[in-house]
C-alpha cells in the first residue's frame, strides 16, 4: 500500500464513540452467493429479529437465483470475473465503494476475503468494525499448500486482524490461535442449526450424504474411491474448487451410478434431503490447521436431522462426541477404512439407532436458539445496550 494512502487511513482511526439506544445498522460482507449462505442467513435473521437493521452484502453470479425475501436487507454486487485473483480484486474494489456510500453503525467482515474494504471504510467513516472468522483462512489447504498465495493472504491477515479488536469465531481452538497470533480476544459463537420440531421420516433408501463446499482437503480423493466397496449411493450437495476433480474421480472409478452430484441446493430443499439421508460424512485431511481445528456447519446439520455421521477424530468434533456420542469418529481416512466404517454403520442397526437417538437428545442442547444468545450479548457490548 502506498505510504501516503496508508497514513490517510491510519489518521482516520479516531476512537469510535459507543452507540446507545435501540438497535443500530449492521452491514456484513461476504464473497458468497447469499441464496446458499445458511450461516449468514441465520445470523442476520437473529440480529434483525432482535431489533437491529441488518444489511448482508454478497456477490451476484451469472447462475444466481432470485433472492428470497428475508427479515434483513440484501445486496448482491455483480462482478465481471467470477473466480481467481481478478475476482477477489474486482469484488473488493466494488465492495469498498458500495460500503463507502452506505450508512451504517457497524461493519462486519465475514472471513478474510472481504476484510480489507471493511477495514478501510470503518476507518474513513469512523464506525465500529467486527471480524467474523469462520475458520483459520490462511491455513485452509487450498491456501496453505500454495506458498505465493499464502504469502499474500497472510500479509492481509497480519495487517488487518490485530486492528479488529471485536470479533468471534466458531470454536475455542481457533479463538486461541487468533489470541496467540494477534493478541485479540474473540468470542466463540458456534454455527449450530436452528432447532425445529421435526421427527425422523421413514427412509426410502439408505444413501450417504455429503453437504457443503466441494473443496480441496475434504477427503474426496479417498471417499469417492471407497464407494466402490460401499453398499449405498453417495449424494453430494454443493459446489467448490474441487468439483472438477471430484467428477473426474467418479469417471475414473466408474461410479456414475453410485456417486450423484446435485450441485448447490437452496437451504429448505437441502434440509429436506438431509432428513432423508441415512448417514452423513464430515471428513477432512489434516493438511492445514484450519481443517484440524474445524467445526463444519454440516456436523450440526446432520445432528439436527437425526442422522449419524462418519466424522474425523479432530479435537473439536471429539470433544462434542465424547459428550453426546452422535458420530463414528476415525483417525484413518484411507479408502479402505472409510469403506469398512460406512458399511458397518449401514449394517449395524443397533449402533445406528443408538447414535440416532443421541442426535435427537443432543439437538435439544446444541441449537441456534441457545447459541444466538451469545451473539446478542456480543453486539450488546459493542453498542453498550
Amino acid at each position: 500500500m502506498p505510504e501516503n494512502i496508508k497514513r490517510t487511513f491510519e489518521s482516520n482511526d479516531a476512537k469510535v464513540p459507543p452507540l446507545g439506544g435501540g438497535g443500530g445498522h449492521l452491514v456484513f460482507s461476504v464473497t458468497t452467493d447469499l441464496t446458499y449462505d445458511q450461516r449468514m442467513i441465520r445470523i442476520c435473521t437473529s440480529l434483525a429479529n432482535y431489533g437491529y437493521t441488518v444489511t448482508l452484502v454478497g456477490r451476484k453470479m451469472k447462475a444466481s437465483l432470485p433472492l428470497t425475501q428475508q427479515p434483513f436487507q440484501q445486496k448482491r454486487l455483480r462482478c465481471f470475473f467470477e473466480k481467481g485473483k481478478l475476482f477477489y480484486a474486482e469484488y473488493n474494489i466494488r465492495l469498498f465503494f458500495y460500503l463507502l456510500f452506505k450508512k451504517m453503525d457497524c461493519i462486519g467482515a465475514i472471513d478474510l476475503d472481504s476484510i480489507l474494504p471493511c477495514y478501510f471504510v470503518s476507518r474513513l467513516k469512523k464506525v465500529q468494525r467486527v471480524y467474523d472468522a469462520h475458520e483459520l483462512f490462511c491455513e485452509m489447504k487450498e491456501i496453505a499448500t500454495r506458498p505465493a498465495i499464502y504469502k499474500i493472504w497472510k500479509k492481509i491477515e497480519r495487517y488487518t486482524v490485530p486492528k479488529f479488536i471485536h470479533g468471534y469465531t466458531v470454536n475455542q481452538p481457533i479463538a486461541e490461535e487468533f489470541k496467540k497470533m494477534y493478541a485479540v480476544d474473540y468470542t466463540v459463537i458456534r454455527n449450530i442449526a436452528l432447532l425445529r420440531n421435526s421427527s425422523i421420516p421413514e427412509k426410502k433408501e439408505k444413501f450417504i450424504l455429503y453437504q457443503g463446499a466441494v473443496n480441496e482437503g475434504r477427503s474426496f480423493e479417498t471417499l469417492i474411491p471407497a464407494m466402490k466397496e460401499v453398499n449405498a449411493q453417495l449424494i453430494i450437495c454443493g459446489d467448490g474448487n474441487f468439483m472438477q476433480q471430484a467428477q473426474q474421480l467418479v469417471q475414473e472409478h466408474g461410479l456414475q451410478q453410485k456417486v450423484i452430484f446435485k450441485g448447490k441446493i437452496k437451504p429448505d430443499e437441502l434440509r429436506a434431503i438431509t432428513q432423508q439421508a441415512y448417514i452423513g460424512v464430515t471428513l477432512f485431511d489434516d493438511e492445514g490447521l484450519s481443517n484440524y481445528y474445524s467445526l463444519a456447519n454440516r456436523f450440526f446439520d446432520y445432528l439436527h436431522a437425526g442422522i449419524p455421521q462418519l466424522c474425523v477424530n479432530y479435537p473439536v468434533y471429539r470433544e462434542i462426541n465424547d459428550q453426546y456420542h452422535i458420530a463414528v469418529l476415525t483417525d484413518d481416512i484411507s479408502e479402505k477404512k472409510l469403506a469398512v466404517l460406512l458399511n458397518n454403520l449401514l449394517d449395524n442397526e443397533v449402533e445406528y439407532k443408538t447414535l440416532q437417538q443421541n442426535c435427537l437428545k443432543a439437538r435439544e442442547q446444541l441449537n441456534w436458539q441457545q447459541e444466538e444468545k451469545k451473539l446478542f450479548e456480543f453486539y450488546n457490548q459493542i453498542f453498550n445496550h
